[in-house]
């Protein structure tokens, strides 16, 4: 039996994949490490099924057999199937959400006290590629706060380094009010906006 363990961002792969397979395929959809699932069609010449649940499966049992119709998996089942597949996947990329108070550099209380999780983090996955993005809400103009949302990724990245982050495995950049999380007008104080991304790969 051959079996194939892929997430949504391999589609196009998987595809290429079944055509040629002449053994008993097992597809499984995996949900992103923030929980988003993709949309994923498997196909062959004797039908295609579409899958959008986290752990949906499919068996494909020959290049002219349609895709059985998909199933839930359950965990105990994914892990007990596909054990030596999961063993080699990379290790995805930890997202933190920093907020701030209004109009400055000073982390909310929640967020400050995640700070310990970040370089936690950091240490486990012996990470050397931290990215550190700073946002802004609307308020105000757009010079300000391109320049306010630098200062808060500045900010954050200076606390890591001085909690023991190296510099230079430290990435800062910033997007202002250009990549709002929560859609506003212009001019609008939105706490989810002020915020920065950190991101440990």
């Amino acid at each position: 039996m051959s079996s194939l363990y892929l997430k949504p961002w391999f589609a196009c792969l998987l595809l290429l994949l079944l055509y040629g397979c002449t053994q008993k395929t097992t597809v499984v959809l995996l949900s992103e490490p923030d929980g988003h699932v993709g949309n994923l069609t498997v196909g062959n010449i004797g039908g295609e099924v579409e899958m959008s649940r986290p752990a949906e499966a499919t068996v494909i049992s020959g290049r002219e057999s349609s895709p059985s119709k998909p199933e839930i998996l359950s965990e105990q089942q994914i892990n007990a199937q596909f054990s030596v597949v999961l063993a080699t996947l990379p290790i995805q990329p930890e997202h933190f959400l920093l907020y701030f108070e209004k109009g400055s550099t000073i982390l909310t209380a929640e967020s400050e006290a995640m700070l310990p999780m970040i370089l936690q983090s950091i240490t486990d996955r012996n990470s050397e590629n931290i990215s550190v993005i700073g946002h802004s809400d609307t308020a105000g103009n757009r010079d300000y706060n391109l320049r306010l949302s630098k200062e808060r990724a500045l900010a954050v990245s200076q606390v890591l380094i001085e909690k023991g982050t190296p510099r230079t495995h430290i990435t800062s950049t910033s997007h202002g009010e250009e990549n709002l999380l929560i859609k506003t007008e212009d001019n609008v104080q939105e706490e989810k906006n002020r915020r920065v991304e950190v991101v440990v790969k």
